[in-house]
């Protein structure tokens, strides 16, 4: 039985946890919104802020906090969270591969090498940004494709020439950052991860491309399912294998591109998320793709809010507690399938 079929949980249970999840995670994440906007290392007043608004005193420290920091880095954290949560729900169907994640096989390192060197040869050309991860992300996501394709390869060594691959893009915005200091010299945020410097200017553009994306990949949710059941009955069902994973990788391409654009190089979301939403709705997309879409907003408003918290007046970047989570995730989702994957 492949591991991203239809979940053996009973079907009554699994009906009655899918409403669930439908119903409790946008509360969830609106409550996590809320706490995002009232916490952090200064002390302002949510309430202050909107009575601010509605009588017109725009200059007030309560309401440039919220209004102009706090709010756009929530937004930031939802987007993003959204973003790079479905890229990996689509790579994981397309690749039939529960290991792989957009940093795990390279797709945001492909988008960050992009950018990286998009700022080094278009100096202060920030409109170009977004393009450049885009393409990274895409050119990262089809040559793993392409591998996997023409090789046949299993599912552990598709993940470990996505590492290989990652590794060779990390190398390259090393290399960027060497040769052309004075162009990239402040980037250390965005190759760590992080929404310290999210404004509207960024998540704005970025938001325009992520919610019709999202949208798509819901169109596609049924084709998604019939190729996690294999090539061949895929083909059965009338589903073009070929083209559909084509499109379905540059939608994952736009999501992790858009992503990492403002939010820079934000690991293991992709991978965390599909994961334990799947143990909670199973794998059906039209389910598991809008609580992935919740489940990663929530997960990264929390950890953002915590990174601006947990050691204020000091801020620990968002991209760290990922990593920190997210590695030993990756660790037991090896050797908890070690047996299952060729």
């Amino acid at each position: 039985m492949r591991i991203l079929q239809r979940s053996s949980i009973p079907s009554c249970s699994l009906k009655h946890r899918r409403r669930l999840c439908l119903v409790l995670l946008p509360i969830l994440t609106g409550l996590c919104f809320a706490l995002a906007l009232a916490a952090g290392s200064s002390d302002v007043s949510v309430w202050q802020a909107i009575k601010d608004l509605f009588s017109g005193a725009l200059t007030t420290v309560d309401f440039k906090i919220v209004f102009y920091v706090r709010l756009p880095r929530a937004l930031g954290a939802l987007l993003a969270g959204s973003a790079l949560a479905v890229s990996g729900v689509v790579i994981q169907a397309v690749l039939n591969n529960p290991m792989a994640a957009p940093n795990i096989i390279g797709v945001n390192a492909g988008a960050g090498f992009f950018v990286i060197l998009a700022m080094a040869v278009f100096q202060n050309a920030i409109g170009v940004i977004p393009i450049a991860a885009f393409f990274g992300a895409l050119f990262a996501a089809l040559l793993i494709y392409a591998i996997s394709a023409l090789t046949g390869a299993g599912r552990v060594t598709i993940t470990l020439v996505g590492v290989a691959v990652s590794a060779v893009l990390t190398a390259g915005i090393n290399g960027v950052k060497t040769l052309f200091p004075d162009s990239v010299y402040d980037v250390s945020g965005f190759l760590v991860g992080g929404l310290s410097a999210v404004n509207f200017s960024s998540v704005l553009p970025a938001g325009a491309m992520i919610l019709p994306v999202l949208l798509l990949c819901l169109v596609f949710s049924r084709r998604l399912d019939a190729l996690c059941l294999g090539e061949e009955v895929a083909g059965g069902l009338g589903v073009s294998v070929k083209k559909t994973g084509l499109a379905v990788l540059v939608l994952a391409a736009l999501l992790a591109g858009a992503a990492v654009s403002f939010a820079g190089l934000i690991g293991f979301v992709g991978l965390i998320v599909p994961h334990i939403m799947r143990r909670l709705v199973g794998s059906i997309h039209r389910y598991l793709i809008p609580v992935s879409i919740f489940g990663a907003g929530t997960l990264l408003l929390i950890a953002d809010t915590l990174s601006r918290v947990l050691f204020a007046p000091y801020e620990l970047p968002v991209g760290i507690l990922m990593s920190l989570a997210g590695g030993p995730f990756f660790i037991f989702l090896i050797l908890s399938k070690r047996r299952k994957l060729p």
